[in-house]
């Protein structure tokens, strides 16, 4: 993504706003809360792009489950 006015990335923005934990992040503790972060953050940007293609790969989502006899 493009800089936004003063010089900040939107990702790098969202990676550092992701960084602090959950509190249930905090009592399993974290090596690298941004690298967490980051991929976190890129998981659910995949999802959001493709809400079909990565909903039959997903554990959490419905279109995943077989669907009923």
């Amino acid at each position: 993504m493009s800089e936004q006015p003063g010089g900040t990335d939107p990702d790098d923005e969202r990676v550092e706003d992701r960084a602090e934990l959950l509190p249930e992040e905090r009592a399993a503790g974290s090596a690298d809360p941004e690298a967490q972060a980051a991929a976190i953050l890129a998981e659910s940007d995949e999802r959001v792009a493709d809400p079909e293609g990565t909903g039959a790969t997903s554990t959490q989502t419905i279109s995943s489950r077989p669907e009923p006899a």
